[in-house]
C-alpha cells in the first residue's frame, strides 16, 4: 500500500465534492464520505486530526492529505473503524499534562478496526483481523493507524468496533487501579465515584466479577441506572447534598475498603472519611488541587495512591490484557459506548467530554 501510486484525474478532486457534479452510477450522496476515502487510500493519503499547537478544542485541524504510514518492523497497521476519546488527551491536547508529545501530532491511543498491513516479523496478526488497541505510535484520530503489534489485541466477533474502542484505556486502567496498584480481594467493598464514565463503569464490572462488594456515584437517574445494569450492588446520586452521610449510613462503621476515584479535586477529602482501617483511596482522575487533613490518614493507616496507566511495565500490561480478554470470552467484559461523534466533531467530543452534564458510557470517534 505504501507504493501505491495516485490514480490520474482523481489527484486535483480529493477532499472536494462540487455541487451539480454527477455521482458515481448507484453511490447516493449520502455515501460520499467512503468514496473520498476510497479515493484517498488509492492517493496514499487519509484524513487524521492533526494538533500543531497546544490549547483549547480548537487545536485540533482535521487534515485530508496526511500520508498513510507504513507498518515498520514488529508494527501492524490498521484501517480505523473506531477510537476512543478519554479525558487524559484533553489534558495532553491543552499543554497542560506532564507528558507532552512532539508538536505536530495526532491523538488517539484506543482503536479498534482491521489489519491492513504487517511489518516484519508479525506473526500473531494477518490482514484483515479484527483487532483493538492499547496504544498507537502514529494516532488513533485517523483513518488509519500504526501500532505496535504488542499493543494489538484479537476483538472477539461477541464485540463491535466500538465496543472494542471502549476496552483499552477504561478496562486496563480500572484493573490496574483495583488489582496491580490496589491490591483489591474477593469480599472486600469497592466505591467507585464517578461510576457511570468509560473507566467507572469497566471498574464496576471487573470488580463484580472478581468478587468485591459494589457501591457506584452516578449524577443522573439515568447514570445510576447503568451503573446498577453494569455490577454495581448500590449506587448513590453524588449531585445529592447529603450522598457522603447515604454512604455512611450504608456501608454502618465498617467504611469502604478501597475507592475508586475519578475526580480527586472535588471529592478527596470526603473520600478519606468514607474509608474503612487500611483503606486506600485510588486516584485515577484529577482535574486541579485539593486541600486535605493528613490527619484522616493517620487515624485509619489508610492511603492515597496514584493511578497512572502510561507507567505500567509491559509484563503488568500483559497481566491486564490476559485478564480482560478472558473476560470478553466469560461474557462479564461488555463495553457500553456512549456519545458517538463523527471525525469533523472531534472538537466538539474534547468540549463534551470535560463540561457535559453525567456521564454515560465510553465516548468515540467514529471513521
Amino acid at each position: 500500500m505504501a507504493g501505491a501510486p495516485p490514480i490520474r484525474g482523481q489527484t486535483e478532486r480529493i477532499g472536494v465534492f462540487q455541487l451539480g457534479e454527477e455521482k458515481a452510477p448507484g453511490r447516493p450522496y449520502s455515501d460520499l464520505p467512503n468514496i473520498l476515502m476510497t479515493m484517498a487510500a488509492a492517493r496514499n493519503v487519509m484524513r487524521a486530526v492533526r494538533v500543531f499547537e497546544f490549547g483549547g478544542p480548537e487545536v485540533l485541524k482535521i487534515q485530508s492529505d496526511v500520508v498513510i504510514p507504513a507498518p515498520k518492523e514488529n508494527q501492524v497497521l490498521i484501517k480505523v473503524h473506531a477510537c476512543g476519546v478519554n479525558p487524559v488527551e484533553t489534558y495532553i491536547r491543552s499543554g497542560t499534562y506532564s507528558r507532552k508529545p512532539a508538536l505536530p501530532y495526532t491523538p488517539g491511543t484506543d482503536v479498534a478496526g482491521v489489519i491492513e498491513g504487517i511489518g516484519e516479523h508479525v506473526t500473531t496478526f494477518k490482514k484483515g483481523d479484527r483487532v483493538f488497541t492499547i496504544g498507537t505510535i502514529s494516532g488513533g484520530y485517523a483513518d488509519y493507524a500504526v501500532a505496535a503489534a504488542n499493543k494489538v489485541f484479537p476483538l472477539s466477533d461477541k464485540l463491535d468496533f466500538k465496543q472494542g474502542a471502549a476496552i483499552a484505556i477504561p478496562y486496563f486502567t480500572a484493573y490496574r487501579a483495583l488489582f496491580q496498584k490496589g491490591c483489591a480481594k474477593a469480599g472486600e467493598s469497592v466505591l467507585v465515584h464517578g461510576a457511570s464514565g468509560g473507566v467507572g463503569i469497566a471498574t464496576c464490572q471487573i470488580a463484580r466479577a472478581y468478587g468485591l462488594k459494589v457501591l457506584g456515584t452516578a449524577g443522573t437517574e439515568e447514570g445510576m441506572k447503568m451503573v446498577l445494569r453494569n455490577g454495581a450492588h448500590q449506587v448513590f446520586n453524588h449531585r445529592e447534598a447529603n450522598y457522603i452521610d447515604k454512604i455512611k449510613e450504608y456501608t454502618r462503621t465498617g467504611g469502604v475498603d478501597i475507592i475508586i476515584e475519578m475526580l480527586s479535586n472535588i471529592n478527596l477529602a470526603a473520600d478519606l472519611q468514607l474509608l474503612s482501617f487500611a483503606g486506600r483511596v485510588m486516584v485515577v482522575g484529577c482535574r486541579g488541587p485539593i486541600e486535605i487533613n493528613p490527619r484522616d490518614t493517620m487515624t485509619k493507616e489508610s492511603s492515597i495512591i496514584g493511578v497512572s496507566l502510561f507507567l505500567a511495565t509491559e509484563e503488568e500490561m500483559h497481566e491486564c490484557a490476559a485478564a480482560l480478554l478472558d473476560g470478553i470470552e466469560a461474557g462479564w467484559l461488555n463495553p457500553v459506548v456512549g456519545p458517538e461523534y463523527p471525525l469533523e466533531q472531534v472538537a466538539k467530543a474534547h468540549e463534551d467530554i470535560l463540561h457535559s452534564r453525567g456521564a454515560r458510557g465510553k465516548m468515540v470517534l467514529l471513521l
